[in-house]
């Protein structure tokens, strides 16, 4: 069969590359060696986001009174928790993410697994195809740490965790990235014992360090041990199953361990080498137009190596598309702001205060911070604890960081103002409602606008 696209892997970025191409009026097709919806629905944002909201609601029962209404232990039953986790997975897999609605645009949605042949030739099966271009967007899987007896062991990953029908009874963590910094909240808060530790002496090194403390903080309040500078040795498995992780004299055990030790790009099998992509230990190499060493090869999403998120990989897959069939090219670098999904959030966009310090000069860089605590939204929700941060350089904003409830949600004011290189002041300009979390944006930017204020005051005029 011969075909415009081929594209390799219907994850995050493979549907937005499915249901962006068609729209060109070029005939494509989908291969996928499991299920339609990758890592996003079946092991990382879709159920994780669901154990979350499961564990909020308990955490909120728990401290009603906090509400003026009388705080009350859940009963909690995670075989519950996890059923509704698995059913807001089908509920996608037979709407959004149905490879029916994939059909219905007209393309081909082909199952097996896929092996480039040539640059522009794929083997699925006993099916060869042909493409113009080809897309590769086969995601990444969990990184397994070389540690003596944890594969004998055995260890749950976020592949494996969504997979059981209940939640462990206790988890000794490997890793605290943020899957990890998110799930020990959530398990915590349904009644899990859990331990976290981590190799090197931070955990979530790329956010603001004062912010990451005032989460860890509340994290380690609400039950979450949380480890440091730990380096593991070995896993054993003792009386009752319960599995060990030992470093040096210190131990933890648990019904389980989890490993949340970074990702691995899935590049084996694919036949890069023999048709000449190159790849390294991140992933697949491309351009800022997301093509590879191919130039008939594109490549987005983890695979690619570039930002592991969901949201980054659809970007990545239009621009891809974008780039192999209309004229012109969209290149250069982009924006990726992130979050970490715990409670309160932890939101990000550009540069930190020592990254923005260390690129612009100690003068030229000044940061804005509103607390929560002077929030009235935030203080009528009993969610005052964070904080709201700006990052400016010459006056226009370079970073952006919010501890807060819903900081996901307003973090794209901040990124679209530092993509667009606006100055602080700019964002005064913009009326917010009230009240709002974000309505911190307008007023910490009505302090900069002030403080320019201030320095003209000498020309106000008089009534004289």
């Amino acid at each position: 069969m011969k075909y415009d696209l081929v594209i390799i892997g219907m994850g995050s970025a493979g549907m937005v590359a499915a249901e962006f191409a068609p729209k060109l009026g070029i005939k494509v097709a989908c291969i996928e060696r499991d299920r339609v919806g990758g890592d996003c629905l079946w092991t990382g944002c879709v159920p994780s986001k669901a154990l979350l909201a499961s564990a909020k609601a308990a955490h909120t029962m728990r401290h009603a009174d906090t509400y003026g209404l009388t705080a009350v232990e859940p009963e909690i039953d995670t075989a519950r928790v996890w059923a509704r986790i698995h059913a807001i997975q089908q509920r996608l897999a037979h709407s959004d993410d149905d490879p029916q609605r994939f059909r219905e645009w007209g393309v081909d949605v082909l199952h097996g697994e896929a092996r480039l042949t040539s640059p522009t030739t794929v083997r699925v099966g006993d099916d060869e195809h042909e493409a113009r271009y080809v897309l590769l967007a086969t995601g990444s899987r969990p990184a397994v740490p070389p540690i003596e007896g944890l594969a004998a062991a055995g260890y749950l990953t976020s592949e494996r965790i969504f997979e059981l029908d209940r939640a462990p009874a206790s988890l000794v963590m490997i890793g605290a990235g943020p899957i990890s910094i998110e799930l020990a909240q959530a398990l915590t808060r349904l009644g899990v014992r859990v331990t976290v530790l981590q190799r090197g002496p931070g955990v979530l090194t790329r956010e603001e360090p004062e912010l990451a403390g005032r989460l860890l903080a509340k994290l380690r309040a609400e039950g979450v041990d949380l480890q440091v500078d730990v380096e593991i040795d070995r896993v054993s498995v003792g009386d009752g199953a319960a599995k060990t992780v030992h470093a040096g004299e210190r131990s933890w055990s648990a019904a389980e361990v989890f490993v949340g030790a970074g990702r691995t790009p899935n590049v084996e099998g694919l036949g890069l080498e023999e048709v000449g992509v190159e790849f390294g230990r991140r992933g697949i190499e491309v351009d800022d137009r997301m093509r590879t060493s191919v130039k008939s090869v594109y490549a987005a999403g983890d695979v690619a190596g570039r930002h592991l998120f969901t949201h980054s990989a659809g970007f990545e897959a239009a621009r891809a598309v974008r780039n192999m069939f209309l004229p012109g090219g969209s290149g250069g670098g982009f924006l990726v702001p992130w979050c970490t999904f715990t409670d309160p959030e932890l939101a990000h966009a550009g540069l930190t205060e020592a990254e923005a310090r260390a690129e612009h000069g100690d003068d030229a860089v000044r940061v804005w911070r509103q607390d929560l605590s002077h929030s009235d939204r935030a203080r009528a929700e009993s969610a005052d604890d964070g904080e709201i941060r700006i990052v400016t350089a010459k006056g226009r904003v370079v970073g952006a960081h919010a501890l807060s409830p819903a900081a996901g949600e307003l973090i794209g004011e901040l990124a679209l103002a530092i993509d667009r290189k606006l100055k602080i002041t700019e964002l005064a300009s913009i009326v917010h409602v009230y009240p709002t979390i974000s309505l911190a944006i307008q007023q910490i930017a009505a302090e900069a606008a002030y403080a320019s204020a201030e320095k003209l005051s000498w020309l106000v005029r008089s009534d004289a």
